[in-house]
């Protein structure tokens, strides 16, 4: 497993070996001790999976506040995403920047995102999966959300405005200027 820290530290982007041979592959995408020795010392609590029929759909920018604060490891199992995290913690140096990477069936990493940061991704190909472990169940008293193309934190989605797919709930998310901090250091 390769461990590779990203320009907010605690971001971590994962890649997990595949052992391939003419049946196919085999791959440990989660081990506890492994993770452990990235500095990931997470429970996790529930298993997601997202497919998304069309490229461009957004979906994000998400987080859960206390009492059920969501970490999340995120892999793309079919086609590509473009996933981004930003950091949402009042006292952090990096306080409403963000981090991103592409996560696809083809290079298998994985992105480990804290609690105290939004989490969004594009769909870059069509009929693209995508599954993610959390580390506090859902608690829609807990969820919170900023709208994706939020004028102050100015994400570099890889798709035209014109051809972003949302759901209702996404497309009314509030901007950052209007939310409360959700998160402290």
């Amino acid at each position: 497993m390769r461990v590779e820290r990203l320009a907010i530290p605690e971001v971590l982007c994962i890649t997990p070996q595949r052992f391939a041979d003419t049946r196919g592959f085999f791959s440990e995408t989660y081990s506890v001790a492994r993770f452990a020795e990235a500095g990931i010392s997470a429970s996790f609590v529930q298993d997601n999976h997202s497919y998304s029929r069309l490229k461009g759909t957004i979906r994000g920018l998400h987080c859960q506040i206390a009492p059920n604060v969501q970490g999340k490891l995120v892999r793309c199992v079919r086609g590509a995403i473009w996933d981004v995290a930003v950091d949402l913690r009042v006292g952090s140096p990096t306080y409403g920047h963000h981090v991103s990477a592409v996560l696809s069936a083809e290079n298998w990493q994985q992105l480990w995102i804290p609690g105290g940061f939004l989490h969004g991704f594009c769909t870059l190909e069509p009929d693209t999966e995508v599954l993610y472990k959390v580390t506090a169940p859902y608690d829609k008293a807990a969820e919170r959300g900023v709208i994706w193309n939020d004028p102050t934190l100015a994400l570099p989605w890889p798709v035209r405005p014109e051809e972003v797919v949302l759901s209702e709930k996404d497309a009314a998310l509030p901007p950052l200027a209007a939310c409360e901090p959700w998160f402290h250091i």
